[in-house]
């Protein structure tokens, strides 16, 4: 289903698509992002030090102070303070990207790192544990559902296969946003996301298909905001090979009636095979997915957990 819809809109720190907005006046490029990824997303590059008017090249910034409420000064001149800057232009760009699905962040930045940034102390050493950069402290904190993740973390394929599946997952409720909240829309959102909420977090699975079933009784504008929150802060939980399995041998379920002693024989091992790390999570669903073209079934196919992003990322084949 994801060839025929646009690309979702993806905010990048501009350095990492070959920029030169870095203060030496150079760029971190990140083929992943660059290339990859790039042929999947439409991004729209942000450098928050150049936005708010710094100049390339330009003298570095560092984080000073507490770890709740850093201060971003500058390295050669301390006197220039651009944490109240920086923290604007984070409420700006969190108002004017509406329409992203997901945001690319530069790591160990002052202003654009999620977290552990060097955070400098009084007398000169860093501070355990460090801080977030000033501006995606903001925006993140305006912008809590939105997926957000840094170019080190996306090298890990467990990190990178959870962040773009939560961005799919994002640009999907926005078209049924714009196509006009309803309790029908909301519930057939939910029955497609069914399994990969199960394969993310058994809990929240449980607790989401509670709330649901009182979706009559409530706002509906009201409602759909909060469960879809809760949706994306349960599909930031990363899948566990256990919970993999247990969706895998879920959807063999509907199959236990179609296919033969030797297929069933031959899927479950490949499922506990999986399961013990021996291959890796595509094997067993190409060949679930084999058999659900030779007997489909509705409620099967409509699941994202079948192809919850375009299989050219080929993402589960390191997971």
């Amino acid at each position: 289903m994801h060839t025929s819809m646009p690309k979702p809109k993806l905010a990048i720190s501009a350095c990492l698509l070959g920029a030169n907005v870095r203060f030496n006046g150079g760029h971190k490029e990140s083929r992943l992002c660059s290339q990859s990824l790039a042929e999947h997303f439409e991004f729209v590059p942000v450098c928050p030090e150049v936005g708010i008017g710094l100049g390339t090249p330009r003298q570095p910034i560092r984080l000073v102070g507490d770890a709740q409420s850093p201060r971003a000064v500058g390295t050669v001149q301390r006197e220039l303070d651009v944490t109240d800057a920086l923290r604007d232009y984070a409420e700006r760009m969190a108002g004017e990207l509406d329409d992203i699905c997901g945001h690319i962040l530069m790591q160990k930045s002052p202003s654009c790192g999620m977290e552990r940034v060097k955070l400098y102390q009084d007398n000169g050493y860093p501070a355990e544990g460090g801080a977030a950069g000033i501006y995606a402290a903001r925006f993140m904190a305006l912008r809590p559902d939105l997926p957000v993740e840094e170019d080190g973390r996306l090298n890990d394929p467990v990190l990178r296969e959870n962040f773009i599946t939560r961005v799919y997952a994002y640009a999907e409720w926005q078209r049924l946003c714009r196509a006009g909240l309803s309790r029908r829309g909301v519930l057939q959102f939910h029955a497609r996301y069914k399994y990969q909420l199960l394969a993310n977090n058994p809990q929240a699975y449980k607790e989401l298909g509670r709330q649901l079933a009182s979706i009559a009784q409530h706002d509906l504008e009201q409602f759909a905001a909060d469960y879809f929150s809760r949706l994306m802060q349960a599909l930031r939980r990363t899948a566990s090979r256990g919970s993999h399995s247990n969706v895998l041998q879920h959807l063999f379920g509907y199959l236990k009636h179609a296919l033969s002693s030797e297929e069933k024989r031959d899927t479950v091992q490949l499922i506990e095979q999986y399961r013990e790390g021996i291959v890796p999570l595509v094997v067993p669903l190409t060949l679930l997915k084999y058999h659900f073209r030779r007997h489909p079934h509705p409620y099967v196919a409509q699941q994202a957990y079948l192809q919850p992003h375009p299989e050219r990322l080929s993402l589960r084949n390191a997971l």
